[in-house]
C-alpha cells in the first residue's frame, strides 16, 4: 500500500487486511521509535523482511529502504493516488484531530501542535504531503511501467469511490 501521506494508506490497508484475513503492518510503526527517533536502517530492514516473510500480509509505507524487500515478496501494489486537494483536506483534519486529542501514533509519539504551524516538510506531515504529492505520483507511475516490476500487479486508486469498489471486491474474493 503506497501513496502520499494522508492519502489513506493505513485506513485502507487495515480494511484490506481484514477483508483478506491477513496481518497488517504500518511501516511508520517500526521506523518511528520513541521520541520520533528513527530505527537504525539495518534493524528497520530486518524487521520489515521478517514481516514480509509470511504468506500473506498488507504492508503500508513509502520507505525506499524497505521497498525492495516488500516488493520482492508482494504480488500487488495498491497505490492511493488521490487528488492533491483531497489529500490535503484529509491530512489537515487528521493532524488537527490527532494533536487536539493527543492521539498516540506509534511508540508513544504524538502529533505536536508546533508541527501544524511550520512549512518545513521534515517537521510537518501537512507540508510533507503537499511537497511529496507530485514526487510520489511520478515515482509510482514510473514503477508501474518498469519491466523490473512486471511480477507486480499495480492497482491505482484515484478516488474514494474507486477505493470503496476495490475493497468491496477484495471482501468478495
Amino acid at each position: 500500500m503506497v501513496g502520499t501521506s494522508g492519502s489513506g494508506k493505513s485506513t485502507v490497508g487495515r480494511q484490506l487486511a481484514l477483508a483478506l484475513g491477513v496481518p497488517f503492518l504500518e511501516l511508520d510503526s517500526i521506523y518511528h521509535q520513541p521520541g520520533w527517533e528513527p530505527l537504525p536502517a539495518e534493524e528497520f530492514r530486518r524487521r520489515v523482511a521478517e514481516a514480509a516473510a509470511g504468506d500473506g500480509w498488507v504492508i503500508d509505507g513509502n520507505y525506499s529502504k524497505a521497498r525492495p524487500l516488500v516488493w520482492a515478496r508482494a504480488d500487488t501494489v495498491v497505490w492511493l493516488d488521490l487528488p492533491r486537494w483531497t489529500v490535503m483536506r484529509q491530512v489537515t483534519w487528521r493532524s488537527l484531530w490527532r494533536a487536539a486529542f493527543r492521539v498516540e501514533l506509534w511508540n508513544g509519539n504524538r502529533e505536536r501542535w508546533a508541527n501544524l504551524f511550520t512549512w518545513v516538510p521534515e517537521d510537518s506531515v501537512i507540508s510533507w504531503a503537499w511537497h511529496r504529492h507530485a514526487v510520489y505520483r511520478e515515482r509510482y507511475a514510473a514503477a508501474a511501467a518498469d519491466p523490473a516490476n512486471a511480477h507486480l500487479r499495480f492497482v491505482r486508486l484515484r478516488s474514494h469511490a474507486e477505493i470503496r469498489r476495490f475493497l468491496a471486491g477484495a471482501s468478495q474474493d
